[in-house]
């Protein structure tokens, strides 16, 4: 059966399928704070800043970016929806959207991680280049950057 998918600008009504979403792969994501990330969600959806991907309804995959930070700050993909090119589509959209003379970074996983094989996969893809390694919520990542 063929799956229907929408890519669109999230808003307030996707909020409780979003935080459905974050809470199947919140492992993913070391040091998240729930309710510190609905805030943000909250941010990003009135700037419009929050992608997300539906089917039947329920949000799939989502990704928050910011302008202001010049970056993609973090992106999911349901585990039953991924390698059907929901994050592909989210990353296109993301930078379709910011203006082309500005660079833009993303944080991931290091290359040693297994959890970093897709994402980083998915970022070179695009052109981020690897960048400086960095910590944050006192766990190992590494910057990539697009350069544009």
């Amino acid at each position: 059966m063929y799956e229907e998918y929408l890519l669109c600008l999230a808003s307030k009504d996707d909020i409780d399928s979003w935080m459905r979403l974050v809470e199947i792969v919140k492992d993913d994501f070391p040091g998240l704070e729930i309710s510190e990330y609905i805030r943000t969600l909250i941010k990003n959806i009135e700037r419009e800043t929050a992608l997300c991907v539906k089917c039947s309804e329920e949000v799939v995959g989502c990704i928050l970016f910011s302008y202001h930070s010049k970056c993609l700050s973090c992106m999911a993909v349901h585990p039953d929806h991924r390698r059907k090119g929901i994050a592909s589509a989210m990353v296109e959209k993301m930078i379709s959207m910011f203006p082309k003379d500005i660079d833009i970074s993303v944080t991931t996983f290091r290359e040693e991680d297994i959890k970093g094989i897709a994402p980083r996969a998915l970022y070179k893809k695009y052109g981020f280049v690897e960048g400086e390694l960095v910590f944050e919520f006192n766990y190992p990542n590494q910057k990539f950057i697009l350069r544009r």
